[in-house]
């Protein structure tokens, strides 16, 4: 039986999706580029804040023209729910994240459109469970469907234990990124704005340059959460896959099989009448 296509992704989704990460990269990396004074108050660009939500949904209207209808969207719901529900039981104890195995796994299989939206989803709904909504929610949005979007990106020849030893490499170089991305959004306003030639080494410095304050980030990436929480979301995501992936990547692609039809084809009626029995 033939492995089913991930869903196609138009020219317009491309754009939105491209648009999307474009705004979500001037939200992340803006201190890097910003050119002010010492001492300038800086403040977080909080119009990209109200503006990304948006973006989100415009990306899911855009990907019905990729094939994304009830069927798929049906499947979008119940991964998001399984994420929500994952993310309250692990909470990022000590880097244990159990959110980010099937992120991966979605996008291997639907494409890098769905796991874009998976990722959206899946954070905004356990947000909503756990109480979590806050500034912070919009960065742990984009990066989650970044992560997602990767997956669906990676190539689709590959299968068996080479794909599992894929999506497990992806998995680590993932975690690892998703928390340098959130460590930068956090990073200029957790140690504070300071002078030039003032102490605090690792802070940001408003107008400083960019070779400067990323040489900062990243000793304070490496001190603070690279050998601890990024680590351990690393290597349980990774053994997720490992262990979990082959049995749910069966189980996503027989849903693909039932939900994904292939452009310019139909599905007949009868066939439609056997599957309801």
């Amino acid at each position: 039986m033939s492995r089913p296509v991930a869903l196609p992704i138009g020219p317009r989704t491309a754009v939105v999706l491209t648009l999307a990460s474009a705004a979500g990269l001037m939200m992340l990396c803006w201190p890097l580029l910003l050119d002010a004074q010492p001492g300038q108050r800086v403040e977080p660009p909080f119009m990209f804040l109200a503006l990304l939500p948006l973006v989100m949904v415009v990306v899911l209207a855009e990907m019905g023209e990729g094939g994304m209808d009830s069927r798929v969207l049906a499947v979008l719901g119940v991964l998001s729910a399984i994420n929500a529900v994952l993310r309250g039981l692990g909470a990022g104890t000590a880097g244990i994240e159990l959110v980010f195995f099937l992120l991966v796994l979605g996008g291997r299989v639907f494409g890098a459109g769905f796991g874009f939206a998976l990722g959206c989803t899946s954070l905004f709904a356990s947000a909503l469970l756990t109480a979590g909504v806050g500034p912070w929610l919009p960065f742990q949005m984009i990066c989650s469907a970044w992560v997602g979007m990767g997956a669906g990106l990676l190539p689709r020849r590959v299968g068996g234990r080479a794909e599992i030893a894929m999506l497990a490499a992806y998995a680590v170089v993932a975690s690892y990124l998703y928390g340098l991305l959130m460590n930068l959004s956090s990073w200029p306003f957790t140690l504070g704005i300071v002078v030039p030639g003032h102490e605090g080494s690792l802070a940001y410095v408003a107008g400083a340059p960019v070779l400067e304050n990323a040489h900062r980030f990243l000793v304070y990436s490496l001190l603070t959460s690279t050998g601890g929480w990024d680590t351990g979301r690393a290597i349980t995501t990774a053994v997720a896959v490992v262990v979990l992936g082959p049995a749910i990547l069966t189980t996503l692609r027989r849903a693909a099989r039932r939900a994904v039809v292939r452009p310019g084809t139909t599905v007949p009626a009868a066939s439609t009448a056997r599957s309801a029995t």
